[in-house]
């Protein structure tokens, strides 16, 4: 005979965490918007803007500059840059993670949570040159723990042609 089982009696005195609000939303995103393309100096160097929020895929994009070559007889991308990007990325899909997970706080106490995030290793594959005039990396999370965060990155030209991947850990407390 199968066992049978009984439901669980509704749980009224535990309260529903609610969502942040649409306006909290576009604060906490204009926030990271600042964090990533201005306060941290290097993603300026690069170029690097936001250009997606959404949680399962964030990205981020830069143009090709003179500035950013490797190689001046080909004008293709070096590859510092390419993993800088990736690395870059993936930071920022953790982020947007972090936020997500914890999506009923305000703007202020999720940005006191990124203070603690870091690369804890970093790999990237090189596949194609990096030839092109713009490029989008997106970070997509595999795992996102209460200590450590792993992430797949990838980095595409304007044509979509993968010229690198890339996956990362990252500490999240």
């Amino acid at each position: 005979m199968p066992p049978t089982f009984t439901a669980l009696p509704p749980m009224t005195n535990v309260p529903l965490a609610t969502r942040r609000s649409t306006a909290e939303q576009a604060r906490l995103e204009t926030m990271l918007r600042d964090v990533f393309e201005h306060r941290l100096r290097f993603n300026e160097v690069l170029g690097l803007r936001v250009v997606s929020f959404a949680p399962e895929a964030p990205q981020l994009a830069f143009d090709m500059r003179p500035e950013l070559i490797g190689h001046y007889l080909h004008g293709r991308l070096h590859g510092g840059v390419i993993a800088a990007a990736l690395d870059t990325v993936g930071g920022f899909a953790v982020t947007v993670g972090i936020a997500e997970k914890f999506n009923s706080e305000t703007a202020e106490q999720v940005g006191h949570r990124f203070g603690r995030i870091g690369t804890i290793d970093l790999r990237a594959d090189y596949l194609h040159q990096g030839i092109g005039k713009t490029f989008t990396a997106t970070g997509r999370i595999t795992r996102l723990g209460g200590r450590i965060a792993s992430v797949q990155m990838t980095l595409e030209n304007e044509a979509g042609l993968l010229i690198a991947t890339g996956s990362a850990a990252y500490v999240v407390s």
